[in-house]
């Protein structure tokens, strides 16, 4: 068999080493399983370890329940090279963060509260309080950004509805939602940059906290990652579902002293744990054998919810079962 050099005519040079010839008027997308099959990709390059990888990440929540300070935490964790959410290292690089409904004596308010210490604030942090339209210029200003930047990683545009444009007079609110969403995951895979933007939440709630995102599905649509807060009986939970990241649910906690926000686990790990606790201090208060009714009843959860945990908790061994649906505290539960 020939080797490559000697294989003089492009067509079979292509079929030699396995490939197709370009079909007239093929996509540019086009590519054989087989080629495809010896292609290497980098590995997906991470803002937040696990969250927020590059590419156009929509975030949502409601007003007031701290999305911008999570925002503005995670800016100045890339652009130091620090840590958010309790734990996530992040890789040092250059962000912007337009903080559009903030005035710069806020801003520096806020930055005060996140970096306390009296050290140098990030000089690869850029800060914008001001921003065109994406489609009256805030796009172009973007990308010259990211051009100059040494190591462009993240930008965050703080809120979405300041810089998009209405739809036009010949197009649906879907195809508005579209256009403009997809121009922002456009520039994303365009300059490699991760884009967040931060969205409202609707009024009206959903089965799927995602299906809570303002705006019509053409916006959600064009993301490679959703991210919702939401606020439940236990706290503030982050569900997430994306192209790169695996499904998330998880608790968190706002920590007013720093402003800023901690992962405390898994939101289902976190709830039964609450759930327990409650559980435990209806025992204490009884102060001997309860049954399922009892704890319903102090509690005020559904008594099947109930019956179900008290049988889990029996089979962990975190109470004893004394006879037929009654059960005690061990003798070594902590007081």
């Amino acid at each position: 068999m020939p080797d490559d050099t000697q294989v003089n005519d492009p067509v079979a040079l292509n079929l030699y080493r396995g490939k197709q010839p370009q079909r007239a008027g093929a996509p540019r997308g086009e590519i054989s399983a087989a080629e495809l099959q010896e292609m290497h990709f980098p590995p997906i390059r991470w803002v937040v370890d696990a969250y927020i990888p590059t590419g156009f990440t929509l975030i949502a929540a409601k007003p007031k329940i701290g999305k911008s300070w999570l925002m503005l935490d995670i800016a100045v964790a890339v652009a130091s090279g620090g840590y958010t959410l309790g734990d996530k290292h992040c890789v040092e690089g250059d962000v912007l963060y337009g903080a559009l409904e903030d005035s710069q004596r806020r801003l520096k308010e806020r930055m005060r509260k996140v970096i306390p210490h009296r050290g140098p604030w990030p000089r690869r942090l850029t800060l914008w309080t001001e921003m065109r339209p994406l489609e009256d210029g805030g796009l172009e200003q973007i990308e010259a950004w990211a051009k100059d930047a040494p190591d462009p990683r993240l930008i965050v545009i703080d809120t979405f509805a300041k810089v998009r444009s209405p739809k036009a007079r010949d197009e649906t609110a879907y195809e508005g939602d579209y256009r403009q969403g997809g121009a922002l995951k456009g520039l994303s895979d365009r300059i490699g940059v991760a884009i967040i933007a931060v969205q409202h939440q609707r009024k009206m709630d959903a089965d799927d906290p995602l299906d809570t995102v303002s705006g019509t599905t053409g916006l959600t649509g064009c993301a490679d990652t959703i991210l919702v807060m939401k606020r439940e009986a236990a706290g503030v939970v982050l569900y997430g579902r994306g192209r790169d990241i695996e499904e998330i649910e998880i608790a968190m906690e706002f920590q007013r002293d720093i402003c800023r926000w901690r992962v405390l686990g898994e939101a289902a790990e976190v709830r039964m744990s609450d759930e327990r606790s409650t559980v435990f201090n209806a025992f204490r208060a009884a102060g001997g054998p309860v049954t399922a009714r009892d704890v319903a009843d102090e509690t005020g959860h559904p008594y099947p919810a109930v019956r179900k945990l008290l049988f889990r908790m029996a089979a962990d061994g975190d109470i004893q079962r004394t006879k037929r649906g009654t059960y005690v505290l061990p003798e070594n539960a902590c007081s």
